[in-house]
């Protein structure tokens, strides 16, 4: 006689309810097992008990915010005042027409373009001699790490001291090679780059420690491969660990741009934005007309034209630059 096998049970659309998800399930033996499927109202449940807290706060301190400044540079409207005039597009139309908008944009992208380019690839180069094997390396890791934990006007507070020309470490040291100090304060061909020193050596541990990072985990076969196929040490790292830091690249590239356009604590504690507006950036400005003359509607204006220059370049650059990058 032949053995007769348990029949399959067969939904109604033809298929096994075995293999429908959250329906039955069988095992071999025939049994059948019942699989609760969760309903819809409880996963919403859960993701508000996760999201919503994050959601909330995002939508109080960044988008409420941000909405609150577009209205407000449509206004004429100083801070502490009651009343405020609805004036349409003129804080716009005022800030691309002044005669300091010219210099202020001027600066900015030259604090930019040094900081981001500069801090990568200090960054990366101090990422590659850090990630060799030497005595003394996690040592200098922390070493380099450390002004990036710092407060930012406790790194401009000490750094006046540095460039004192009279009593500062470097005007000591240029003077014993027989070298003059420049004015760092009061000339704004020197104001700038010093900004731009202190700036790079507060944040680049931050480059260099996400670089490491991305450095140890190369895999170390595709280099002993391209060292066995007759590469050197620089064409290693051209053609095997550059591209596989593209990621790594296109990531930092984002931050440190965005952390740039909004730099503000370093000038705040050193310059002021002087001399001669030669340290003012779109930051800063936002904070000198919207705090120190009360121009709030003014500000708000500035602050909306940084925030769609931030949102033009970032598009550009997921857009257009994350195209090429091999993860």
């Amino acid at each position: 006689m032949s053995q007769l096998s348990a029949p399959a049970l067969v939904s109604e659309s033809g298929g096994k309810a075995g293999n429908k998800p959250g329906g039955t399930h069988s095992h071999g033996d025939g049994s059948i097992v019942m699989r609760k499927r969760r309903t819809p109202w409880k996963s919403w449940l859960l993701f508000l008990l996760f999201a919503g807290p994050n959601v909330a706060l995002l939508v109080i301190f960044t988008y409420k915010p941000l909405v609150q400044s577009l209205q407000y540079s449509l206004l004429q409207w100083n801070i502490g005042s009651a009343t405020a005039r609805f004036i349409g597009l003129d804080n716009y139309i005022n800030w691309f027409t002044d005669p300091t908008t010219a210099n202020v944009v001027k600066v900015t992208v030259i604090f930019t373009l040094v900081t981001v380019v500069g801090g990568m690839v200090l960054g990366l180069s101090l990422a590659l001699l850090l990630n060799r094997k030497l005595r003394g390396t996690g040592m200098a890791r922390t070493v380099v790490v450390a002004p990036y934990v710092l407060s930012g006007v406790a790194v401009g507070l000490l750094w006046l001291f540095v460039f004192d020309p009279n009593f500062g470490v470097l005007g000591a040291v240029l003077k014993g090679i027989g070298l003059g100090s420049p004015d760092w304060y009061n000339d704004p061909a020197w104001a700038l780059p010093m900004i731009i020193i202190v700036y790079l050596w507060k944040n680049v541990g931050y480059v260099a420690l996400i670089y490491l990072a991305a450095l140890q985990a190369v895999p170390k076969d595709l280099v002993e491969a391209a060292t066995l196929d007759g590469a050197g040490p620089f064409a290693s790292f051209r053609n095997v660990v550059l591209p596989l830091l593209g990621p790594t690249t296109f990531f930092l590239s984002v931050t440190t741009l965005l952390s740039s356009l909004q730099s503000f604590d370093i000038i705040q504690a050193m310059t002021k934005g002087g001399p001669l507006e030669g340290t003012t950036t779109m930051m800063y400005q936002i904070y000198q007309e919207g705090f120190a003359t009360g121009r709030a509607g003014y500000s708000s204006a500035i602050a909306t034209v940084l925030f769609f220059v931030l949102l033009v370049i970032t598009a550009v650059q997921m857009l257009f630059i994350q195209k090429k990058v091999h993860y």
